[in-house]
């Protein structure tokens, strides 16, 4: 199957671009760098009280990487809401390797058996780039995303791109910055510093001056920091695997105590 290089793909992550197809059947990609960007301060995630009570009832059972290709597989799928999807065969093939090198992760939620939603993203030193999320049984994704906010602030991320804003990320605290901005916050949070207090114009100078990203090896977050916070918390999570997600009130309280 065709793919993306994965060193050329988290390349182009590190500068801000992303591939997208025009459509599922679409045999190729194309880059796209907006020119307004989405993103999900990590202390500022709405938790309404509504969401509150379904994350503590546990309605969902929540993993991550449990099933990432049948994650990515659900968000290609066409619904009511969306005729078609970007996700076509080569970038199904290019997330799978980043998934398989440690570079992509995914929240799953099931009822029974059944997977009803969540999200995948790349993840790139501390930064992590939000490619896509789906519900299929209500609430689902916002379960998903409490949960990856929720693992990003224990395990040290300063970043969340969400891409693009839509009603439903403004819902849960998104915001929209230029791209300039999104840059300065991004090289700052690649090179070791924050997201926080970043200037945009400071980007837009850098880059009339010819600055270029900062180069890897990037420190990186811990994907694994939630479980054991998780542990602490509810010894009888260790019980639950390796794929598991803390209880939901877990999830709850920490976003509670942040936001």
């Amino acid at each position: 199957m065709e793919s993306i290089d994965p060193a050329l793909l988290l390349s182009a992550y590190a500068q801000g671009i992303f591939p997208m197809a025009d459509g599922a059947d679409d045999p190729s990609v194309h880059w796209v760098e907006p020119r307004l960007r989405a993103i999900l301060p990590l202390g500022g995630f709405r938790l309404s009280h509504s969401l509150k009570k379904t994350l503590v009832a546990d309605r969902f059972r929540v993993t991550t990487d449990a099933a990432f290709a049948d994650m990515v597989a659900l968000c290609a799928e066409p619904a009511g809401d969306r005729l078609t999807t970007w996700i076509n065969p080569v970038i199904k093939a290019s997330y799978d390797r980043l998934f398989q090198i440690g570079h992509a992760h995914s929240v799953e939620c099931w009822l029974d058996d059944r997977l009803v939603g969540g999200l995948y993203g790349v993840s790139l030193g501390r930064a992590f780039f939000g490619e896509s999320m789906v519900s299929r049984a209500r609430d689902a994704s916002k379960v998903a995303l409490a949960h990856l906010v929720a693992r990003l602030i224990a395990g040290g991320w300063k970043l969340l791109d969400c891409q693009f804003i839509t009603p439903h990320l403004a819902s849960l605290g998104a915001i929209e910055i230029r791209q300039a901005d999104y840059l300065a916050r991004l090289y700052s949070v690649l090179a070791g510093g924050d997201a926080d207090g970043v200037l945009g114009a400071g980007a837009v100078g850098a880059g009339a001056a010819g600055v270029s990203p900062p180069s890897p090896p990037f420190v990186a977050g811990d994907w694994g920091a939630l479980d054991a916070l998780g542990a602490a918390a509810a010894p009888d999570f260790g019980a639950a695997g390796a794929t598991g997600s803390p209880p939901g009130y877990v999830i709850a309280q920490l976003l509670t105590n942040t936001s």
